[in-house]
């Protein structure tokens, strides 16, 4: 009996899940609402300006920690906010909508000595929530990340996030979608050694270069998939044309000390990239990303029959028309917060609604 109770809970729970994932439910309003973060890892850690940037150098030695400062006001995301309601309205009851804007290391690690030097963005973050319409699903990865801070959810030296930090934020999408989703234990791990990431050349700092770190990254295990990718002709960021459709892998390799480790996910930005897995549930997920989201799909390919992957700079067809044509059943916005209240990532979501190709 109590077996059987169970099994009814969690198929209830799976249905609901379901459920609110098609905009049948309310989302629970505490989904909604970030709990700003409270750093107990680096408190009162030695910090100071770089010499370029203002990016704020934590720390020092083999673990000093590089962070971009936040510069954005609590109504900077209201525009990406409008950019989720406007895909839904256009979309429509059929395709699920999500925002998942993504944090950035110096909500996690600032110190006390720092914060006068950058800005808060659980504020950014609750304003953006509350600005989109009910119909929305909102993904927050703010808290499930902050619960996992302590880990290598960040690069020190570099200035994404690293796999691990995706992994957390692929698992609270999974669950707002109401889809399978398979924990690490179905992964193989990889490291690359003495990793050293951009932030040696965006701070100007030498330090950063001395203390490299691992890059670790997780490939699925006993999975099926098949990656196809139109490799966009670029000059000075521009689309100058397109390479005919291929196959290629998902995951690049990349030797210990190479400074690239973080393009082993599709080997970079500027190109549509579509993976069809062997999962059969009619889940076809479109990723609209910058580059910190091209960590998140490789812990899909347990999740979604297709998962298509967009980048916001490198996307010259009609969005409308390519939804239609793949069948897309959900789209999600995955910028980090920077990007996500720019103008640019704006313009260009907009513009993907009216392009003609």
């Amino acid at each position: 009996m109590k077996y059987l109770f169970q099994l009814l809970l969690s198929v209830l729970i799976l249905a609901g899940c379901d459920l609110r994932a098609q905009g049948l439910l309310p989302q629970d309003s505490t989904e909604r609402r970030v709990t700003p973060y409270t750093n107990t890892l680096t408190p009162k850690a030695t910090c100071r300006k770089a010499a370029k940037a203002g990016i704020i150098l934590i720390g020092g030695g083999d673990t000093l920690r590089a962070c971009n400062p936040c510069n954005q006001s609590a109504n900077n995301g209201l525009s990406y906010a409008d950019i989720c309601n406007i895909y839904k309205r256009k979309l429509g009851d059929t395709i699920n909508v999500y925002c998942m804007p993504i944090p950035t290391s110096i909500e996690y690690y600032c110190p006390d000595a720092a914060k006068s030097w950058t800005h808060p963005e659980a504020p950014v973050l609750n304003n953006m929530f509350a600005a989109c319409s009910d119909s929305v699903l909102v993904v927050n990865i703010y808290n499930i990340l902050g619960e996992h801070a302590a880990e290598r959810i960040f690069s020190r030296t570099d200035h994404h996030w690293a796999p691990r930090g995706a992994y957390y934020a692929a698992m609270k999408l999974c669950q707002v979608a109401g889809v399978p989703f398979e924990d690490l234990s179905h992964y193989d791990e990889h490291v690359i050694h003495n990793f050293v990431g951009t932030m040696a050349t965006f701070s100007g700092e030498n330090c950063v270069k001395q203390a490299p770190e691992d890059f670790f990254y997780y490939t699925p295990r006993d999975c099926e998939y098949t990656t196809t990718y139109i490799q966009y002709k670029t000059s000075k960021g521009q689309i100058t044309g397109e390479h005919p459709a291929a196959e290629g892998d998902f995951f690049k390799h990349y030797d210990d000390g190479s400074g690239a480790a973080y393009n082993t996910f599709m080997g970079g930005d500027s190109k549509i990239t579509k993976v069809h897995t062997s999962v059969d549930n009619g889940r076809r997920i479109i990723i609209f990303k910058d580059s910190f989201g091209n960590a998140i799909p490789g812990y899909l390919f347990f999740s979604f029959e297709e998962v298509h992957v967009i980048d916001f700079r490198f996307f010259d067809r009609n969005i409308i028309s390519y939804i239609k044509e793949n069948q897309i059943t959900d789209v999600v916005f995955a910028n980090n917060l920077t990007h996500a209240c720019g103008n640019t990532s704006y313009n260009n979501y907009k513009r993907f609604l009216t392009q003609k190709k």
